[in-house]
């Protein structure tokens, strides 16, 4: 139920298992673990390696391809849907394209030149394909626990959006304590503008499970949203390994004209993203 496997992952992207377990030696993806400990691959892994995959195609040097692929993770990793986006190649440059803009990765510059090669491919249909099936299975069966409910919840993200809150719901059913099908389904209420089913949410999530760093993240957030900077500064302090905590930390900071704590937070920032790209 947790994501796809190696098999699945190379079948889709059009490689073989060997290299997709390459790729996870370099850490350039970080798989899950299923109850076997074999691999289990989130969508963004899958956009990941074939944009990889695309980019040695198109004969751009090993090393300037990683290189824009550990800074492409990054910004996979903030988006808040990655079917808006499309991943492409501009001469040996890789660019995203969302619904308002096209930017290259390695500069954040924008672009406006579209004569460019779509990396990333169409790989919506056969996710798809894998989530509905998922989706059946979940369906003729009885029996799914709370991290199969919260799994399908991810899955469905991606390919079924307004799908994923009952499957987050079904898992806190079974089991009010998931704290992460707590913080998730907050999010979801969050992005439709419903901040106090958010916040119920997230503290409910630090209820099950304090010190849980996203909930505490996202509880800033949702201050912020309210433009109460103060309070939100008070939770984002309390995320100190999560990287944009660190960024609104240092925006709150220079509002205040606390430039040496916006410097700290920023080389914070920095800091967790480089870690993460090791």
């Amino acid at each position: 139920m947790s994501g796809y496997s190696t098999k699945q992952v190379a079948e889709l992207i059009g490689i073989n298992s060997d290299q997709v377990r390459h790729y996870v030696r370099r850490k350039l993806v970080q798989p899950e673990r299923g109850e076997r400990g074999e691999f289990r691959f989130s969508f963004q892994d899958v956009v990941l390696l074939r944009t990889a995959k695309g980019l040695l195609d198109a004969k751009v040097s090993t090393r300037k391809a990683y290189r824009a692929l550990v800074k492409l993770k990054a910004e996979l990793a903030q988006a808040k849907t990655l079917a808006s986006l499309r991943i492409y190649a501009n001469g040996s440059h890789v660019v995203v394209r969302d619904d308002a803009s096209t930017w290259e990765v390695e500069t954040g510059q924008t672009t406006l030149d579209f004569t460019i090669q779509d990396l990333a491919g169409d790989l919506a249909g056969n996710v798809a394909q894998i989530a509905a099936k998922h989706v059946r299975q979940a369906e003729c069966a009885s029996d799914l626990d709370t991290d199969e409910w919260y799994n399908l919840g991810l899955d469905l993200e991606e390919v079924e959006p307004k799908k994923a809150p009952d499957a987050y719901k079904q898992a806190i059913r079974l089991d009010p304590k998931n704290a992460d099908a707590q913080v998730n389904l907050g999010r979801l209420y969050q992005l439709d503008g419903d901040l106090k089913y958010a916040k119920r949410h997230y503290e409910l999530a630090l209820t099950a499970r304090p010190g849980h760093q996203l909930a505490f993240y996202n509880l800033g957030t949702v201050f912020d949203e309210l433009d109460e900077v103060d309070k939100a500064a008070e939770f984002y302090e309390k995320a100190p390994a999560v990287p944009d905590a660190h960024f609104n930390l240092a925006r709150i900071s220079e509002l205040d004209g606390d430039e040496v704590s916006a410097l700290r937070h920023m080389r914070h920032y920095r800091d967790i993203l480089d870690q993460e790209a090791e």
